[in-house]
């Protein structure tokens, strides 16, 4: 196949090239938030508008676009749905054994409060759990514990959602920080010194809006201690250790410390008036009907899969570890993608050097130059499978029947099957706009601002999570872009580049790979388009927040900048 260059402006007119590359995400939007149709059939038409215009109007070759479609829809399942899958096999599991119940009442112990618990599982241990893996396991794994502790589904999934911003920019072990190091050529140290430096104030804002959300302000002023305590406790180690310390860590150390404050608080404090839902209120919650009181022997017990998935998934997330299982071809064999590998070039100013057409036919420029598209069955390195051994491990200690445990696993893969499919057709979307180029030509739109740029600089960041899922994906996508145009502008490329990961962690709650993770894990599934109208406006909100921040730092409180 012959090697293509992307193009940025293929009507000659930014105006009409921006509003064709946009065209699939907004047919997307309209069909979940305003139509309101099933999410798989969304995302199927999403893809076939996404194809539509990277083929017709931007010219990238057919076979290169059915290639990223597959390619799309293999990550989809691996490793992103195998999570999903598998934390909802766990919790299912904990439910049909009657360990939920215990756990759930352990917690009602800490706190019968709504909003306390919110706090404690959206938000605390949402940040360990995206510290240690990240890729949707936080929003999976939290939302499935909120829905069985008795939320409401559409609040369970949406808190979760909004939870999961603060500490995706230090996610799995600092990978996103890490690799906006790498495609930047700048040091990972003064990257992650820099968001240690602008995303505290977000995560004292987070449990503020977490609580507002459920239970508006006056809520929000009968359980302020925890809210402080919360957010605080982990605010503070969130600066100290990514000034001091390093990336890698940041999450694990700033949730572990965050739990232990809140629960440490919730030994000596209590809300005046317990906060719940109204079906708590009317005795048909679980706080209603479930047990007051469990002994610490049956609450350790009740722990324990929570236990093993921690466990787990801090050592898959340890890079010795992924490094020695992914060097196995059996355990992770490769697979570069047919009519797409090395033949797709990223051209000016979305790389640093524009591309050379007379030499896209050599083997040795295009290895150089041309974007990768290897995939890896990393079958055994996955989180999913941490998850799923975790999971295994739950059944030996509980001693589950292998004959329950078959029905649950089938009960699950059922439950999950068009959840699995939409996860799979979402993503393929979101490969074919970054391997068609439309997702730059929405990104060049951002660099226009002048003056401005800092504040839509958070915005890029934003609109690069929003499509792929990811903030890591979004710092390969755009990182490079950031840095040459903030080079341009005059403003300090610190700065600049390091607003593409903390604006971005903004729009991972309105992704449609969270959306979909979180639907599955909370029996929504159909009702993707609710959750989407519940989110939108707090993305906007908190990414604009995040944008004054970033503006802020650039003209006013430049010493900021390490």
């Amino acid at each position: 196949m012959t090697p293509w260059i992307q193009a940025y402006d293929p009507l000659a007119s930014p105006w009409l090239s921006t509003a064709a590359a946009a065209l699939p995400i907004v047919i997307l939007l309209v069909a979940l938030g305003v139509l309101e149709w099933r999410a798989h059939i969304a995302a199927l038409t999403g893809l076939l508008a996404a194809l539509g215009v990277a083929t017709l109007v931007f010219g990238m070759p057919v076979t290169a676009a059915a290639a990223t479609a597959v390619y799309g829809a293999a990550y989809g399942f691996l490793p992103i749905g195998w999570i999903v899958l598998n934390a909802v096999f766990l919790y299912e599991l904990t439910v049909a054994t009657g360990q939920f119940q215990v756990l759930r009442v352990s917690v009602g112990q800490l706190s019968r409060d709504r909003r306390v618990q919110a706090l404690l599982v959206a938000f605390s241990f949402g940040a360990f759990i995206e510290g240690a893996c990240g890729f949707g396991a936080p929003i999976a794994i939290c939302s499935a514990l909120l829905i069985g502790l008795g939320f409401t589904p559409l609040y369970a999934a949406g808190l979760s959602l909004i939870a999961n911003t603060a500490p995706v920019a230090f996610g799995s072990i600092g990978i996103p920080i890490l690799t906006l190091a790498s495609v930047t050529d700048m040091p990972a140290r003064t990257l992650g010194m820099m968001a240690g430096r602008q995303l505290p104030f977000v995560s004292l804002i987070i449990p503020i809006w977490l609580v507002a959300a459920m239970s508006g302000r006056r809520g929000l002023r009968g359980v302020w201690p925890a809210v402080l305590v919360c957010g605080g406790t982990f605010a503070i180690v969130q600066f100290l250790w990514s000034n001091f310390v390093g990336v890698e860590l940041v999450d694990i150390a700033g949730g572990v410390s965050s739990i232990g404050a809140l629960a440490l608080l919730c030994r000596f404090w209590q809300p005046r008036e317990i906060w719940t839902f109204a079906e708590d209120r009317l005795g048909n919650g679980p706080v209603a009907t479930a047990t007051p009181v469990a002994d610490g022997r049956a609450v350790r017990r009740a722990w324990m899969p929570w236990l093993f998935l921690s466990i787990a998934v801090i050592v898959w997330g340890m890079t010795p570890v992924k490094a020695a299982l992914n060097a196995s071809p059996i355990l992770a064999p490769r697979f570069s993608v047919p009519s797409l590998h090395r033949l797709v070039f990223r051209d000016y100013p979305v790389v640093p050097q524009r591309i050379d057409p007379a030499r896209i036919g050599d083997p040795a420029y295009r290895a150089a130059h041309a974007e990768a598209a290897v995939y890896t069955f990393n079958w055994v390195s996955a989180t999913g499978t941490g998850v799923l051994l975790a999971t295994l491990a739950t059944a030996l200690y509980f001693r589950v029947r292998a004959a329950q445990l078959r029905a649950v696993a089938r009960a699950t893969f059922g439950r999950m099957r068009v959840p699995l499919a939409t996860i799979m057709l979402m993503l393929s979307l979101g490969f074919v706009t970054r391997y068609g180029g439309t997702d730059a030509t929405l990104g060049l739109a951002f660099t226009r601002t002048g003056a401005l740029y800092p504040f839509f600089a958070t915005f890029l960041g934003w609109l690069g999570v929003a499509l792929t899922g990811s903030d890591t994906s979004s710092n390969v996508l755009f990182g490079s872009l950031q840095k040459i145009t903030a080079q341009q502008l005059g403003f300090n490329p610190v700065l600049i580049v390091t607003a593409n990961s903390t604006g971005g962690v903004m729009g991972k709650m309105i992704d449609a790979q969270s959306i979909v993770v979180s639907t599955a894990s909370t029996g929504q599934s159909g009702q993707e388009g609710r959750i989407l109208r519940f989110v939108f406006w707090h993305s906007v909100a908190l990414a604009t927040i995040m944008g004054i921040i970033v503006m802020l730092q650039a003209y006013v409180f430049p010493w900021m900048i390490p």
